[in-house]
């Protein structure tokens, strides 16, 4: 194993300037429609956004693998679930 973990996303969502629950819900529809095991990187502003769509997210069943302080926004790097049956 190396020593950094370096995340590529499949997908990038900037969702900066729009507001709660907004950004969740066009997250979640964006995750819906990609591959299972599927990385999506979206950028959140601070505030409202970065405290309420990562746990919103979370509880949805979505993994939330990083979050990146970009100096003026966030960035997520999201992973869709790969689906048990």
């Amino acid at each position: 194993m190396s020593g950094s973990s370096i995340l590529t996303p499949d997908a990038q969502l900037d969702l900066r300037g729009t507001p709660c629950p907004i950004n969740f819900i066009r997250t979640k529809l964006y995750l819906e429609r990609m591959p299972p095991g599927g990385l999506l990187e979206v950028w959140l502003d601070a505030g409202e956004p970065i405290e309420q769509v990562p746990d919103s997210l979370t509880m949805a069943g979505y993994y939330v693998e990083q979050i990146t302080d970009c100096s003026g926004y966030f960035s997520l790097v999201i992973r869709r679930p790969v689906a048990r049956e």
